[in-house]
């Protein structure tokens, strides 16, 4: 049907007005229903007390107790080797001996020395004897002679008195020398016998002992090997290596974080994986520095081994408690910010206000933090999601359904 343009004109205005309040209403209404929905949900726990405790795993190894290579003090050719690797030898027990011809020799011509040098002391005390004899027959008719010149003046030449004085104090000296002589002869005998003690010690040495209880690990030479002595300025080799694996080291690498909370005593769960067994242990040393290589302290276990069923060279994996607090503030690690120079979480505050409050951070372990200060028992924390909220925005706190969190442990 055909309609002016002036009718469609006056139906257009009727039609704006409506238009116009529908939009308005409309837009009314979603502007109410977003300021509804500007309201977030914080997930939020409250800080509590509980026990925490901080534990460090690390692999370990195993190494001897003990362990040395024995060399030879003298040069000399292997005689008899009577060990071999996996044997177990005693404290004391002859692992091989050497043979050392010209340390024969020189034990006997120590020998000789020192009882070439005993003869002389014989001879030496003979000659003070002797000297000792003359000396006091001299002396006897030097004090007769005194005496009878004293009893009758001018009977004895003064010639005479004059000898017999010069001839006792000459036998006198001689009495002096031999026992000097003597002397000598004794501290001569000490230089002799030191000798025949040296060579003597020398060829103890080519017999080659175990130092203590253990197992020969690995074997250098064999019999008719030539062997130099360790003293040598020039590398000499081994004879034999052995160690002690009735108790063995646990050695463990301790980061550098960490190694202030390490302490003599403190316990620790050791797993050995290639036994399938676990077994308790206790600190027992360390190093008190770190390594400049690693930025680690190496911490030893002692680990009994009586029936050999551990090896050095496994491994193994330790737990220490390493920092303990029987009534430490927690709260989750989620909840924690660390991303900058100070530590913060988010307070939801009694009029539902997020606030920003910085901590300080104690005892850490995977799933739970300890806050030192800056922080109230009861307060409520968020508990994820830090990045979402800001400090004075209004939030509607919530339990997080996904975080249970009972004070003792975070799931």
């Amino acid at each position: 049907m055909f309609q002016s343009p002036a009718f469609r004109g006056r139906m257009s205005l009727r039609i704006l007005p409506l238009t116009f309040l529908l939009l308005v209403a409309f837009g009314c209404h979603r502007s109410t229903d977003h300021s509804s929905s500007e309201i977030p949900i914080a997930p939020v726990v409250l800080a509590s007390r509980a026990p925490l405790e901080s534990k460090l795993q690390v692999a370990g190894e195993f190494i001897p107790y003990q362990e040395v290579e024995l060399h030879a003090k003298v040069a000399g050719y292997i005689r008899h080797i009577g060990v071999d690797i996996g044997d177990r030898v005693k404290a004391g027990q002859v692992l091989a001996t050497l043979d050392v011809p010209e340390l024969v020799a020189q034990e006997q011509g120590a020998n000789a020395g020192v009882r070439r040098t005993q003869e002389q002391i014989t001879q030496s005390k003979s000659e003070l004897l002797r000297a000792e004899a003359e000396s006091s027959a001299l002396k006897a008719a030097s004090d007769r002679l005194r005496q009878a010149a004293a009893a009758q003046p001018g009977l004895i030449a003064q010639q005479e008195l004059d000898d017999a004085n010069a001839k006792d104090r000459a036998a006198a000296a001689q009495v002096e020398a031999a026992k000097s002589s003597v002397l000598a002869t004794q501290q001569q005998l000490g230089v002799s016998q030191a000798e025949h003690q040296r060579y003597a010690s020398l060829a103890d040495y080519s017999r080659i002992t175990a130092p203590f209880a253990g197992v020969v690990t690995w074997r250098y030479a064999d019999t008719g090997s030539l062997i130099q002595a360790g003293t040598s300025n020039v590398g000499s080799m081994p004879v034999v290596k052995i160690a002690e694996v009735d108790i063995l080291r646990l050695r463990l690498p301790v980061p550098e974080s960490l190694a202030s909370f390490v302490h003599l005593g403190d316990t620790a769960q050791i797993q050995v994986q290639a036994l399938n067994k676990t077994f308790s242990g206790i600190v027992k040393r360390d190093t008190a520095s770190l390594d400049p290589s690693t930025r680690t302290m190496q911490v030893e276990i002692d680990v009994p081994n009586p029936k050999g069923e551990l090896e050095p060279g496994m491994y193994a994996q330790v737990t220490l408690d390493v920092q303990r607090s029987q009534n430490a503030l927690v709260v989750p690690i989620q909840s924690l910010d660390q991303s900058g120079a100070t530590p913060f979480v988010l307070v939801v505050d009694a009029s539902n206000h997020v606030e920003r409050k910085s901590v300080q951070v104690g005892i850490a372990t995977a799933n739970r933090v300890e806050i030192l200060s800056g922080l109230q028992e009861g307060d409520k924390v968020i508990a994820a999601n830090l990045s979402a909220y800001q400090s004075g925005e209004l939030v509607t706190p919530k339990a997080d359904s996904m975080v249970t969190y009972n004070g003792s442990e975070v799931q």
